[in-house]
């Protein structure tokens, strides 16, 4: 019997890269190449390195299988096979998967698992931050021409995303907003007002920093592109970062990338306001209105 049968492609949650992180580090340990592993449950090289990558959902009696193989303790495979049926557990994105790409998908799989965020945006205001009209439009003005149901059904998915920041464990929210995207209309005067209220409201929650990059500080390392670092609260999950791009959102992994995004983090803190003044330059933006 083949048992790895699993080939629906899924989300690479944290949980799903920590089981294939696990499943890569036993067969190096067991001294086992990806084809000879591959052989030994009568599966494929291709297969394996897709379930190590977290690129498809592999079975609990696979991951049983192939950790009995390498010859891994009892109780590692108990926790590697329950860790395995835990990533299988659909998350409340999937109900969104035929309206938002596969790329957003993966990273609000990866979001709603983060236990601290950072995000740094120079057009618009952090997507965790914004009002359901302010949503509305950013959507009516993006690359795609949307119904008004496509619109409703992806300002729904964006609030659903923000509930995190709102409940139970919350994680921590840093964001990090270059001024002229609070300069820059996004709807009308009342949109914006209401957007900057909204701001000044989220920010009085314990787990949510503001800070502005003020106009005045020119060119910056940010000034490309967006920005997202999630971290996680199992130690053993690395960090993850994200940027935007004109095909979608692209997930970084590699530590290489992941120190050059974390310093370009650094930085962008460093040249922005501290809380307490962007919170008054928030003001002053409102009052300005």
């Amino acid at each position: 019997m083949d048992l790895c049968d699993d080939r629906g492609m899924a989300p690479k949650t944290a949980r799903a890269r920590r089981l294939g992180i696990a499943l890569r580090s036993h067969r190096e340990a067991a001294g086992l190449t990806l084809e000879a592993a591959a052989d030994e449950i009568n599966s494929t090289r291709s297969t394996l390195s897709r379930y190590e990558n977290a690129q498809t959902l592999v079975s609990p009696a696979t991951v049983r299988a192939l950790l009995t193989l390498y010859g891994v303790g009892a109780e590692d495979v108990d926790a590697a096979v329950a860790l395995a049926k835990d990533a299988r557990k659909p998350g409340w994105w999937v109900s969104y998967s035929y309206v938002l790409d596969k790329r957003t998908i993966d990273f609000i799989a990866l979001e709603a698992e983060a236990s601290a965020i950072a995000n740094f945006e120079p057009s618009v205001v952090p997507g965790l931050l914004q009002t359901a009209d302010y949503i509305r439009a950013v959507m009516r003005g993006g690359p795609h021409t949307l119904t008004d149901e496509g619109v409703e059904q992806r300002v729904k998915a964006r609030l659903d995303r923000q509930q995190r920041l709102t409940g139970p464990e919350p994680p921590i929210f840093d964001a990090i907003i270059d001024e002229g995207a609070l300069l820059r209309p996004v709807g009308d005067q009342a949109v914006m007002a209401a957007q900057l209220d909204h701001l000044l409201k989220m920010i009085e929650l314990p787990n949510i920093t503001v800070q502005v990059i003020p106009l005045t500080a020119g060119y910056h390392r940010g000034t490309r592109g967006s920005l997202h670092i999630l971290e996680f609260p199992d130690p053993e999950d690395p960090i993850i970062a994200s940027v935007e791009t004109v095909a979608g959102q692209m997930v970084l992994d590699r530590p290489g990338e992941l120190r050059t995004c974390t310093k370009i983090m650094e930085h962008l803190r460093s040249v922005a306001l501290s809380p307490a003044d962007s919170r008054d330059q928030l003001v002053r933006l409102l009052k300005g209105r």
